[in-house]
């Protein structure tokens, strides 16, 4: 049985279908995208004819593809969704890939209208079909003029705040307090698709991806104790949550879990839907910007207060010098990188604020809310 569903970002052409023999895979897809995506079951009556994602379950198939790449021809090894991915290109532009960790294959067609995943396991193969559906979507609106802004955001009456810094600056903070509270939706944890309106305006989509929490964040707003209920009670976090996560909320540890080796804070990893039925979070599906903020932690502050303002610079932009983890392997976006410019300079002009938070959530999202009520009214 072949059951399909098409993917796209609110009120956009650029869309993809994922096709699949396993129920499981597309109902993965529409669980996956539609808290942020417009998502729809749907048949496959001219195969070829959109943009399309052909995720099976077929053991033989994904090992016949790790074979050729291995054993006939030249290959790249590298790093793709966290995994070492054997790469075999094609003088055609065809490309074959293969994770042997994953027991996944892939191929994609030289006019990249076809993608195809293999493998040996539903989930995995689930994973990479929602990973390709959404690059597909992504190479799609680079086409159209969007950039991906390393930023959360939030948004009230579809005027959106969008907070901006580095790893660790505070982003997950600001957007997760924010949008439990009375009137503000969450747009974006980490990532946001920004382009400049004949208006004037910047528009800003959603990337659909799993949420990553720290223990920190969570027992501050006082939802530690119901996440690990949830789970306890038999409910499933993303499947690329770390073990040591996973172990430390089967044992009720809330200290903040490490990466020693990395000097990476380990995080809880949430589904979209999650945000909203396990986090109190309401969600949104696009908005104008309207106001920036660049947020920093201090764990010594007990008050909040005003900070230096950052101008945006080069890290606040994905682009393919420095894209970690998501690069563009199958070369769906044929270097398509539009200038990030135009979107800073609309965003300079807009009303902007730092601030310095500490580890008080009460007194965090007593500042929060008078400061982004100031800035987005201001804008």
């Amino acid at each position: 049985m072949t059951t399909a569903v098409r993917i796209a970002p609110a009120a956009e052409d650029a869309h993809a279908l994922v096709v699949s023999n396993r129920p499981t895979i597309t109902s993965w897809s529409l669980r996956y995208f539609a808290p942020w995506w417009t998502t729809t079951a749907t048949e496959v009556l001219r195969p070829g004819a959109h943009p399309t994602v052909d995720a099976r379950v077929d053991a033989s198939h994904r090992a016949a593809i790790t074979r050729m790449i291995t054993d006939y021809g030249g290959h790249d090894d590298l790093t793709y969704a966290g995994a070492r991915t054997l790469v075999h290109r094609e003088d055609d532009g065809t490309v074959y890939a293969a994770q042997p960790a994953q027991r996944l294959a892939y191929h994609a067609t030289s006019d990249r209208r076809m993608l195809s995943v293999s493998g040996q396991w539903n989930e995995p193969v689930a994973l990479a079909a929602a990973r390709l559906a959404r690059d597909l979507i992504r190479a799609q609106l680079l086409a159209e003029g969007w950039v991906l802004l390393h930023a959360s955001a939030v948004a009230r009456d579809g005027r959106a705040l969008l907070t901006l810094g580095a790893k660790g600056a505070g982003k997950s903070t600001v957007a997760t307090t924010l949008a439990r509270q009375d009137g503000w939706d969450l747009l974006a944890n980490d990532r946001v698709f920004a382009r400049p309106e004949q208006d004037g305006t910047v528009r800003l989509l959603p990337w659909p991806a799993a949420a990553a929490l720290g223990f920190g964040l969570l027992d501050g707003l006082g939802l530690y104790d119901s996440v690990r209920d949830l789970f306890l009670s038999g409910e499933q976090l993303h499947p690329t949550q770390h073990h040591q996560v996973t172990h430390a909320l089967t044992v009720g540890d809330r200290a903040p879990q490490w990466n020693s080796a990395k000097s990476k804070e380990l995080k809880c990893q949430f589904f979209p839907d999650q945000l909203a039925s396990w986090l109190g979070c309401t969600l949104t599906t696009y908005a104008t910007a309207a106001a920036v903020l660049h947020p920093r932690i201090s764990p010594a502050l007990t008050t909040p207060e005003a900070g230096e303002v950052a101008e945006l610079g080069e890290s606040d932009f994905f682009s393919a010098a420095t894209e970690d983890r998501y690069p563009d392997l199958f070369h769906l976006a044929h270097d398509t990188h539009p200038d990030p410019g135009p979107v800073r300079e609309h965003l300079a002009a807009l009303p902007c604020q730092s601030v310095v938070l500490g580890h008080d959530a009460a007194a965090n999202a007593d500042a929060l809310t008078r400061l982004a009520d100031t800035l987005v009214t201001a804008g």
